[in-house]
């Protein structure tokens, strides 16, 4: 019997996507932007001007897209490549057309940039979240675009 059950044995070159494990204080839902705050995660404000992380699901846990990691625990949060998609929250009554320039409010949720503020990533997909609850919506990370819409 062979002591190893693959031939190819690395080196690994990167994995999709690339994530950091912190602690957060607070709850934070899948789908919001996070932002390192010291050795933490803290849910990313309006408009940040940091490095941002993508929530992911608590798969660890098999919880759904829509249930929050509770305060004190260790978030997964997802670094934006920008050849990669992600799903973002997005607030009730934001209508995106795809191509939309998004940015973060002060809950950490994906909004439409206006002038002046720091575009994050561009969205993907058309939706008009008329459904009277946050939504996940398809998008890609912004390059070069760090500073206005």
């Amino acid at each position: 019997m062979a002591r190893y059950n693959k031939i190819f044995a690395g080196p690994f070159t990167e994995a999709t996507p690339q994530v950091q494990e912190r602690i957060c204080a607070a709850a934070v839902l899948p789908g919001t932007a996070l932002i390192e705050s010291g050795a933490n995660f803290a849910q990313a404000g309006a408009n940040s001007n940091l490095k941002i992380y993508i929530a992911q699901d608590n798969y660890l846990t098999l919880k759904g897209v829509d249930e929050a990691w509770a305060a004190g625990d260790r978030v997964i949060g997802m670094e934006m490549l920008d050849e990669q998609f992600f799903n973002v929250r997005v607030p009730t009554a934001v209508n995106v057309a795809r191509g939309a320039a998004l940015t973060t409010n002060a809950a950490g949720k994906f909004i439409l940039a206006v002038t002046g503020n720091r575009i994050i990533a561009f969205a993907e997909e058309a939706y008009n979240n008329t459904s009277g609850s946050d939504q996940l919506v398809r998008a890609r990370a912004a390059k070069g675009n760090l500073a206005v819409a």
